[in-house]
């Protein structure tokens, strides 16, 4: 009997960790998920949808580029293929994190896991020293996951009630909140600043030249993602072969330069 309440309180212990550690992440999806719920509201979608696909998909850029193909009724397919190019990096996510959990996992643990692994929880658990177990991942989790969904919900009844102009300077602020999270990465690395520039450019290419502007959004994003990754990958290759151990950019050529 002692022995179970000991292992009980260990594990509330790991997930109040985990909590702790998850609070920071979920106070900062609050503006971003205020804006998707912001953006669904100005599209005409009830309250009840945005929240649903928030509390279902817990992906940022993938939920963001979506809203557009679904509002504009686009096939089934080409959703799906836009959200799996947008949303692949997960799953290299989740295969890295196999190497950081104790002990042996169930099914049901692994795809709940994977379902709430994001960006900021995979930076957060892939740092943390030593091993994670499940306890721990599910805490830091939590937080993040109601951020999100709440974050939501304010976006999508802020939407239906405020007056048409706050609408539409909230709306620029969406905009704003784009650029403001591409521009610090671009500023401090070349690699991301020539890809987020090809992307840039093959994206107005798309909208303003005659015939190429008729495929739908969601192709477009597929096509300028796979091609500015692409052509980021060759230009500016990762490299393992520094003494010093981190992943590098650059050529072989730049470096003896």
């Amino acid at each position: 009997m002692a022995e179970g309440v000991k292992d009980m309180a260990a594990s509330v212990n790991k997930y109040r960790r985990g909590l702790q550690d998850g609070v920071s992440i979920g106070l900062g999806y609050l503006p971003v998920s205020f804006a998707f719920g912001l953006m669904a509201s100005a599209m005409k979608f009830p309250v009840w949808a945005p929240v649903l696909i928030s509390m279902t998909n817990l992906t940022s850029a993938g939920q963001f580029a979506a809203l557009p193909l679904i509002a504009a009724g686009a096939p089934l397919l080409e959703l799906v293929l836009t959200q799996w190019v947008i949303n692949l990096r997960y799953a290299l996510m989740s295969l890295s994190l196999t190497q950081k959990f104790d002990g042996k996992l169930r099914l049901r643990d692994r795809l709940l896991m994977a379902f709430f692994i994001t960006d900021e929880i995979f930076a957060v658990a892939g740092s943390r020293e030593g091993l994670i177990g499940r306890r721990y991942y599910f805490g830091l989790a939590t937080a993040p996951y109601v951020g999100w969904a709440v974050g939501t919900l304010l976006g999508a009844v802020a939407g239906e009630l405020l007056p048409l102009g706050v609408r539409s300077a909230l709306g620029m602020a969406i905009y704003a909140m784009f650029i403001a999270i591409i521009l610090p990465p671009a500023r401090d690395s070349r690699p991301i600043a020539v890809v987020v520039a090809i992307a840039a450019a093959l994206s107005c290419l798309f909208y303003f030249t005659p015939g190429l502007k008729e495929i739908s959004s969601g192709f477009v994003i597929i096509l300028c993602t796979l091609t500015a990754a692409a052509l980021g990958a060759w230009l500016f290759p990762l490299r393992q072969d520094r003494p010093e151990g981190p992943l590098s950019f650059g050529r072989q050529e730049d470096e003896e330069k």
